[in-house]
Formats: C-alpha cells, structure tokens, sequence
C-alpha cells in the first residue's frame, strides 16, 4: 500500500502557483473520511503519505487545514471553505479524466449518496445490481447514516430521505409508496399483557426505544387520528441508536417496537409479528430522492435515478396490482 501520491515531486515552496492536484486529493479524503487511514485506503497509499501530502499543501497554502488529535480529525474553518470550494471542482475533473478514457458511449464518474439505515432494504438493494451491470465504471459511493445531512456542504451528489425532512429547495424525486409507522409485538408477549387500545396505553407496556439521530434523545412515537396527533414518551429496559434494531428485539418477546411497515411486513405475514392500535398508525409519503437543482444535477446521477426510478416503480405498479386484486 506504500508508495508516494505523484512521480512528480511537490517542493512545498510557497511560490508555486500551479495546483497541487495529488495533496488536494489527500485532504479531501481525509475530509470525506475523517481520518487519515480511511483516506489512505481510498488511496491506496500509506497512511504517512497521505499525512505528508496534508502537511505539504498546508506549507503552501500556509494555512492549517485540519485538527489532529490521536483519536479524531476535523475541518478547521480554512479547511472547510476549500473542501465547500475545491470539493466540486475537484470532483468534475476526475470524471473528466474517467471520461476521456471511457469507452464511446461508456458511462464514467461517481454517485455519491446519503442514505438512512431504514431506506437501504427498500431503495439500494433493489436498485444497485442493475445500475452496476449498466454503468460498471460508474462507482457507487454509499453512506449509511440517519442523522441530518447538508448534502451539499459534505459532498453528497444525493441524499435519500422521508420527504417530511427534505428542504424545500430540493428537486424531490419519489422512490417508494407511501407506508405507515405501526407498533408491533410478538402474539407471547401480548398475550401477557393487556393490549394497548389507544397511544396513552404504550405509556404502560414495555416499550424498545431508540435515540432521535438529531437531537440523540429518547424518540417520542408519533401517532395520528384524523386531525389530531400523538407523541407519546414511550419508556423501556431497552435503548439503541438503531430504530431498526428495535423490531429484532421485539421478536424475541422483549417488547413493542415501533417501525416502518414494510420492514416488518414479512414477519407480520407469517405471524411472528402482530401490530397494536393500527388505528392510530402515521402515514408518511415515502422515500425521496434529492439534490439541489437539476443544473447541478451530474450525468452519473441522471442514469442512478433513471435506473431507481424503473426498478421502483415498476414494483410500486406490481403491488398495486396485488393490492388491487386483494380487494
């Protein structure tokens, strides 16, 4: 994995003008990443040539441009006005050079995208095998991760979310239907307990909980009924920073668990789950995909989208079928 970044040598001398390319590429991963290891991987270079390539860019630029300590890396302001300056940029001349030496008609470059833990079953999975048997020299970069993303700020191409926490300024591009959040609990748990009739009732069972990814405090479960709406602070000998987690646990007769219907949808047809106070289940309109205008829009995630478009909205059509011939 050694080896240095560039045959040709950068001599740190503050009078160069011409960009130092290969110590640009250094720091923006150890930006993307974090780390300097991450970034050395990505690479394929030693973790101390990407250090040294850091350290030399911060000689010419003679600013510092990120925080070591022995346990984190971070942006100084320095370093996050040229990741949110350099980064696009940056990003747009490595396609260039993918694209000068593809194939005619070949697809080159990178999609980059955020993307929540819950979304990943339901969008990703179903989408990635086609688009990288379409588009091979297409890379596919995937962040899982629940939290509030600034797409644009961290070099995201896309994110995917519930469009109730998408900006409005964002081109909005629907992937699945809408489903609703239910509580679910295993029929040996239920049956020892009384079964909760309205949400206030939750406030007396053993609840799974999980932490809000935004404000990391317990999440309080929503709940709706015509115009009126419920969050109820929910309490339990179970918490995790994983909501999906919860229903696992609900099936080993731990408790309620709140979650996407379509996550459970398999183990509610087969009996092992069984949902409560369906009554009051929220609806939400599903998950988008968004970027921030069609202009900014790349050629690698155009086909992305058209590819997730066709593998999910042919699956919408299909259960729209099923469900149309149920009733």
């Amino acid at each position: 994995m050694g080896g240095s970044l560039s045959k040709v040598p950068f001599r740190g001398d503050p009078s160069v003008n011409s960009p130092p390319f290969p110590q640009l590429q250094s720091f923006l991963a150890v930006a993307k990443h974090r780390s300097f290891s991450g970034a050395a991987r990505e690479l394929g270079v030693s973790r101390s040539a990407v250090s040294q390539a850091v350290q030399q860019l911060e000689t010419q630029l003679k600013v510092v441009l990120l925080v070591r300590t022995t346990r984190s890396v971070s942006l100084t302001e320095a370093g996050r006005r040229l990741v949110e300056n350099a980064g696009p940029a940056f990003g747009q001349v490595v396609s260039a050079f993918h694209a000068a030496a593809a194939q005619a008609g070949e697809a080159v470059g990178r999609v980059r995208l955020s993307v929540p833990r819950s979304a990943v079953p339901f969008v990703i999975v179903p989408v990635l095998p086609l688009f990288r048997e379409r588009h091979p020299r297409i890379d596919v970069d995937i962040v899982v991760e629940d939290r509030l993303v600034d797409i644009v700020r961290e070099g995201y191409d896309a994110g995917v979310r519930l469009i109730e926490i998408i900006e409005r300024d964002m081109v909005q591009v629907r992937l699945t239907k809408a489903f609703r959040f239910v509580v679910v609990g295993t029929p040996r748990y239920l049956a020892k307990r009384r079964i909760p009739q309205r949400p206030e009732d939750l406030l007396h069972h053993e609840c799974i909980t999980f932490h809000s990814p935004t404000t990391g405090a317990p999440y309080a479960w929503e709940f709706e009924r015509g115009r009126r709406t419920w969050r109820i602070p929910v309490r339990g000998g179970i918490v995790t920073n994983d909501g999906l987690l919860c229903a696992s646990m609900a099936k080993l007769d731990l408790g309620l668990a709140y979650a996407p219907e379509p996550f459970v949808a398999e183990d509610l047809r087969s009996g092992k789950l069984e949902t409560v106070i369906d009554a009051f289940a929220p609806k939400v309109a599903g998950y988008f995909l968004y970027y921030p205008n069609r202009a900014q829009r790349s050629g690698p995630l155009r086909l992305f989208v058209e590819t997730a478009l066709e593998i999910l909205g042919a699956k919408r059509e299909a259960g729209n079928r099923v469900n149309g011939c149920a009733g």
